[in-house]
């Protein structure tokens, strides 16, 4: 089977669903981006101000937030939803509150997961739903957690609560059939997550996947657990779920490391995260019998490494185990070449109310600044778009 030909510099397929005035913004955002200072006093003043209680959504809304979130309800969603479908692009919905402290919270964020379950099982262009599991433990569990070893006393009832309500989200998925991926934290508690979602999967994808854990490939062990997690799916007859992602919080994890004086969990460079991410999806290509593949990557190389790598094993470019994605607002040209050639793509779109989203917009701009070359390619295909219809008019 020959692999089809997928040009990410297409900028007329990257951005077809885009109008002039959309690009024009766009073109504005990045450059503000670009600007680490600008990006730093931004964010500083912007978490300064929702702290004094001073309206921002004047400032935010139509910058940033319009940008990189599909809106703060579901409901609001459903025309980024529409529009992304239209082009073959389907849409994860991802509540992306932050910071949930109390137990009102944490009920209010269940209902809410519930309801993005819920909204998935009616609607095919949203073919995921998601969530981020320490929102739905009180902070402490997590904090006090310590890496490879199960909590006990008051944390033991508190990790008793947290798997109800994770079993409370799978059981919903499983009743409706809507695949359900579950984000990674922290190394250091991460292992409560990979040992809840194992009983999820264990329970719940026994005739088909379901479940889907996240794995951090910026993380040396993971390329081990994956394999380990494999061979447990087929000695336990089940299927396994799995999303890779290169990883979010690398400073943080480097910086306890080296205060609580253990060697960092972080590959020792981007070459070999680069490498196991590849060899990730190889040995999962290879494992296709008994798993889907979520490729969640802004990076080219990866990318079209997924794509030939599928391809060569004869596998049809929509085989519904092998999905695609990036953030909404970021690498359309991945994202639309990849549907426009046949793939199954999801953009993750986050939603919920402007000052609950701050936190994830602030990492957003942080990281296209961070990121060596994020916002530079960004800037240069929308200039090369605006460039190419104003020759065409």
């Amino acid at each position: 089977m020959e692999a089809p030909i997928i040009n990410f510099e297409d900028t007329r397929i990257a951005f077809i669903s885009k109008s002039d005035q959309d690009l024009r913004r766009a073109l504005w955002l990045f450059k503000m981006i670009k600007n680490p200072f600008l990006v730093k006093l931004g964010t500083g003043l912007i978490q300064f101000a929702i702290k004094a209680r001073i309206p921002v959504n004047w400032i935010i809304k139509p910058t940033l937030y319009r940008h990189f979130v599909g809106g703060t309800t579901l409901e609001e969603c459903q025309p980024v939803v529409e529009s992304l479908n239209k082009y073959g692009v389907k849409a994860i919905l991802d509540y992306s509150v932050e910071g949930v402290q109390d137990e009102a919270s944490i009920q209010e964020t269940l209902q809410e997961t519930l309801n993005s379950i819920r909204n998935a099982a009616g609607n095919p262009g949203i073919p995921f739903a998601v969530f981020k599991p320490s929102a739905f433990a009180l902070a402490h569990l997590f904090e006090q957690a310590e890496e490879g070893k199960a909590p006990t006393g008051e944390l033991e009832n508190e990790y008793y609560r947290f798997k109800s309500r994770i079993n409370i989200l799978c059981n919903e998925a499983h009743k409706l059939d809507v695949r359900l991926m579950i984000d990674a934290e922290d190394s250091w508690y991460q292992h409560l997550v990979d040992d809840t979602v194992d009983e999820m999967m264990l329970r719940y994808n026994k005739e088909k996947t379901i479940i889907f854990n996240t794995l951090q490939m910026y993380r040396h062990d993971r390329l081990d657990f994956l394999k380990k997690s494999i061979e447990k799916a087929r000695s336990k007859e089940y299927f396994y779920g799995v999303k890779f992602v290169r990883g979010a919080y690398m400073e943080k994890e480097r910086e306890r490391a080296r205060e609580k004086g253990y060697q960092s969990p972080i590959q020792e460079n981007k070459a070999a995260t680069d490498a196991a991410f590849d060899q990730a999806l190889a040995i999962s290509l290879d494992n296709i019998d008994k798993l889907v593949i979520f490729c969640g990557s802004h990076n080219e190389n990866s990318n079209r490494y997924f794509a030939s790598s599928m391809i060569e094993r004869g596998l049809a470019v929509n085989d519904d185990r092998c999905w695609f994605s990036q953030l909404y607002g970021m690498s359309d040209n991945l994202s639309f070449n990849l549907a426009a050639a046949g793939f199954n793509v999801a953009k993750y779109v986050p939603y919920g109310p402007v000052k609950s989203v701050v936190p994830y917009l602030s990492r957003r701009a942080e990281e296209n600044t961070s990121v060596a070359g994020q916002t530079s390619r960004e800037l240069n295909l929308i200039k090369k778009e605006l460039k190419r219809r104003s020759k065409q008019k």
